[in-house]
């Protein structure tokens, strides 16, 4: 299968190494050193304590390749418009676009691109940390997660999972998709912003009553909205896994909140901001993930000190 993983940061480094043992491989991204220390010396995945190194091809400028059969997107979701459209030329008219980015709702920009049908959506478990330049530790692997929104027509769905699974990873393919995105998501709206807000550890929600009482009230309006779009969610459950995932990693620091501090801007579009827009398509109103969305909009806007 020709491929191009969009992004080599250390999710993209991963699944571009482990694809290129099986596939042709192009590894994208706009940082020139990291696209030259790729094909120099490859990509060494530190994997059960053993470094392993692996090459696919790495590029900046993918004007003078050819269309891919599937293009994977591990840049932040905030940049996945301008990343898809500064590598329109690999996208052909039966060219697949797959997102297995944090949040929801990728689904919508991938649509400006290609047809509905040529749209897979999932999550991975697998983790990754960078240690260096092309040295990540992969870590953390688990299953990764695919599914359609419509029929898989051209049935793309069991070849991918063929091609994932060869090369290393432990793909599924699930009918509703998007009840699993949402599993996910049901955590991340209630501890990333929050904890962003609040400049805080993890820990902190579940040990301070009033940031607990915040996390439970965006957690109630997901519920509502993911009950509108004919999703299960137990909101009592639920909460009882946010108190507990707080507690389990107390000194966690949400992506959010880590960007923030950072001085970078969040992916807090594709996460609370997504419960607002499936919202709006619902008639229902969500006024904590408004109110939330608008605090770390501003926050991002601060003047540096």
């Amino acid at each position: 299968m020709r491929i191009a993983v969009i992004g080599a940061g250390a999710m993209g480094s991963i699944y571009g190494g482990h694809l290129a043992l099986q596939n042709e491989v192009y590894l994208v991204d706009t940082n020139p050193e990291v696209v030259r220390s790729i094909n120099e010396k490859g990509i060494t995945l530190e994997e059960g304590g053993v470094d392993r190194v692996y090459h696919p091809k790495a590029v900046t400028d993918t004007s003078g390749l050819p269309e891919m059969d599937l293009v994977i997107l591990f840049v932040k979701a905030l940049f996945s418009r301008a990343a898809l459209n500064g590598n329109r030329s690999l996208i052909g008219k039966d060219t697949y676009l797959m997102t297995l980015q944090n949040g929801s709702g990728h689904e919508d920009i991938l649509g400006e691109f290609v047809s509905q049908d040529r749209i897979i959506i999932g999550t991975t478990e697998d983790q990754g940390t960078i240690l260096g330049m092309g040295h990540i530790r992969h870590g953390g692997t688990g299953g990764t997660n695919l599914g359609m929104l419509v029929e898989d027509a051209g049935g793309m769905l069991p070849k991918l999972k063929e091609t994932l699974d060869t090369c290393g990873f432990r793909a599924k393919i699930h009918e509703n998709i998007q009840q699993l995105i949402w599993n996910k998501l049901f955590v991340n709206v209630a501890l990333s912003a929050v904890t962003a807000a609040l400049n805080v550890k993890m820990g902190f929600i579940a040990s301070d009553p009033h940031a607990f009482a915040m996390s439970a009230q965006l957690l109630h309006e997901a519920v509502t909205v993911a009950h509108a779009l004919g999703l299960e969610a137990d909101e009592e459950h639920l909460l009882r896994e946010i108190r507990e995932t707080s507690e389990r990693v107390p000194e966690g620091v949400t992506s959010i909140c880590a960007d923030l501090s950072a001085g970078r801007k969040t992916e807090v579009d594709t996460i609370s901001g997504s419960v607002i827009r499936a919202a709006k398509k619902c008639g229902i109103d969500v006024p904590a993930h408004e109110f939330l969305v608008n605090m770390i909009h501003a926050m991002e806007s601060r003047p540096a000190k």
